[in-house]
């Protein structure tokens, strides 16, 4: 007698859940531009301003800061969003400004960086404690030796995303 040979298929289903949660959209507003102050400069010697996440400034080389004039403000911006949620800041690498009516007559401010009222110490995160948080933004001016006297203008973006 021949061999019979069976094959037998079994199949199983179960049903899975989905889901997805809709959070606050995270909005930014800037409420005080970045201003580094009034100081002078060398003819000689080069130097910069550094102004602090706190609104401290000082100055190395050839740089000497002045209370007169337009006094130093760090940018300030406030963050709106998901209550407890954590947010990151990106800022630019430099910041390009120029002497106004002189576009090719520049400066840069770099080595930018942001404390964030949440933390209480400088840093790229915050945290959206009651849904808000605010922070500031400081950097270090860099001044080319006898660097043409005049205001000086420029922008800069600031990106934060949820963390």
């Amino acid at each position: 007698m021949a061999g019979f040979t069976t094959k037998v298929i079994a199949q199983a289903s179960a049903s899975a859940s989905a889901g997805a949660t809709i959070i606050f959209p995270i909005e930014l507003t800037e409420t005080s531009p970045l201003q580094m102050g009034a100081m002078s400069v060398l003819a000689g010697t080069s130097g910069s301003c550094i102004l602090s996440t706190s609104n401290v400034r000082n100055s190395s080389g050839g740089v000497s800061i002045s209370s007169t004039g337009p006094s130093s403000s760090n940018a300030s911006f406030h963050v709106v969003g998901e209550p407890l949620y954590e947010y990151v800041i990106s800022l630019p690498g430099s910041i390009s400004i120029a002497l106004a009516g002189s576009p090719t007559i520049t400066m840069t401010i770099d080595a930018l960086k942001a404390k964030c009222s949440s933390k209480l110490a400088d840093g790229l995160i915050g945290i959206l404690v009651d849904g808000d948080d605010d922070f500031t933004v400081g950097g270090t001016l860099n001044v080319g030796a006898g660097q043409t006297p005049g205001d000086y203008t420029g922008a800069f973006e600031v990106i934060v995303n949820y963390n």
